[in-house]
């Protein structure tokens, strides 16, 4: 296996932790919307904006799991290409977390269901 640094890993697992959560905190604003107002024209909109933010954080989450597969089958050592898509995941990761987290928030203020 290609050896990454504990910290690096600690930090991509933690990253999958929260993009994990930030799903599940989307998808259950879009249920409480749907629930509570239903699938109408004034809901639509939010509804696929919360769609969106689960997709956003699903992507990296998917790259991650691959990634850290295919490193982990690298012998001796990881490509330079494979490394560096690494650390653009990680940054993308970490800008859709933000995206998605205030996404989720304005939906919630905006359709009251904090």
């Amino acid at each position: 296996m290609a050896k990454l640094p504990a910290e690096t890993i600690a930090s991509i697992l933690n990253l999958q932790a929260r993009l994990l959560a930030g799903i599940d905190v989307a998808k259950a604003a879009e249920f409480a919307i749907f629930e509570q107002y239903g699938e109408t024209e004034g809901t639509a909109t939010v509804l696929e904006q919360l769609q969106n933010a689960a997709e956003r954080l699903r992507n990296p989450y998917s790259r991650f799991y691959t990634l850290l597969l295919r490193i982990s089958e690298s012998q001796p050592m990881a490509s330079s290409a494979m490394l560096n898509l690494l650390a653009q995941t990680i940054e993308q990761a970490q800008a859709a977390l933000a995206a998605s987290a205030a996404s989720v928030q304005e939906a919630k203020i905006d359709w009251n269901i904090i």
